[in-house]
């Protein structure tokens, strides 16, 4: 079974293993034996060290059960579709050879922020984030895998929020521009359509596009662009991020592509007046 595929973390088991052990010292030894061995714990000094591991256990399980309840309660293509993120940006921060504590911090951050994830999602990516930074699988199958998954819209969104992922951090150097260029050729994302992503995240990072240029860039085009070239992009972009293709991805992606619509729209209507 290919180490990429997605599988769902399990409910924990023995949560009662505690109510258990208290039980079987009731039955054989009543009150006296319980007191007896909580004694022991105590004048031994192990009850402060047993304690700890009881508290650290009981935390553990409870995580345990927050992750795999809301991933029963999302849809498999959901689960995939984020599972295949969180490995393929950990592989790329990890193409140094170490994945930092500010790495892992801003991809935390982008769920929070941007996807507006809860205090159970983002368990949930945490795990994922700790599974995905000890898998050997590579980039390139999980790049393939998810080529193969999802259709071409919604690759478009994967690698639109893996350029909004790398533009958080306060330098894209030209290596890492260099790798969203390969990592767009391998999802076989056409080039106007990733000139357009690109744009898109540079004007945002920057800010210092006038605001007719920014709007060109929004659409993918050079300013100048023919009204004919100006709809054609329009028509294109907005079947390409239509809400209703991200939808059974999850609610997270289908606002994304909500506001990818706002901002391709604003940008046609302020240029059909111009």
């Amino acid at each position: 079974m290919p180490t990429y595929q997605y599988r769902q973390h399990r409910q924990p088991g023995c949560g009662g293993c505690l109510l258990y052990i208290v039980l079987l010292l009731l039955l054989f030894g009543g009150a006296p034996l319980l007191l007896d061995v909580v004694g022991f714990l105590l004048f031994s000094g192990l009850f402060t060290i047993m304690a700890l591991a009881i508290a650290f256990w009981g935390f553990t399980l409870y995580i345990r059960k927050k992750v795999s309840t809301y991933e029963q309660s999302q849809t498999e293509t959901h689960n995939t579709f984020v599972f295949l993120l969180v490995n393929i940006l950990i592989k790329i921060a990890k193409l140094d050879g170490v994945v930092s504590r500010e790495e892992i911090n801003t991809i935390n951050n982008f769920f929070q922020q941007h996807l507006r994830y809860d205090y159970s999602q983002m368990l949930w990516v945490k795990e994922l984030i700790k599974e995905a930074q000890s898998s050997p699988t590579t980039l390139e199958d999980l790049l393939a895998e998810f080529r193969s998954r999802f259709s071409y819209e919604q690759r478009l969104i994967l690698l639109e929020l893996i350029y909004q992922v790398t533009f958080t951090n306060e330098t894209v150097s030209e290596e890492e521009l260099t790798l969203l260029d390969r990592i767009g050729s391998f999802l076989g994302i056409a080039a106007f359509d990733h000139q357009s992503i690109k744009a898109r995240n540079r004007y945002r990072r920057q800010q210092t596009a006038s605001t007719a240029e920014s709007h060109y860039q929004t659409l993918g085009l050079s300013p100048g662009a023919s009204p004919e070239e100006i709809k054609k992009a329009y028509r294109t972009l907005s079947m390409q991020y239509h809400p209703d293709k991200a939808a059974h991805l999850g609610e997270e992606f289908r606002a994304i592509a909500e506001e990818k619509m706002k901002e391709i729209n604003m940008a046609y209507q302020h240029l059909q007046k111009s």
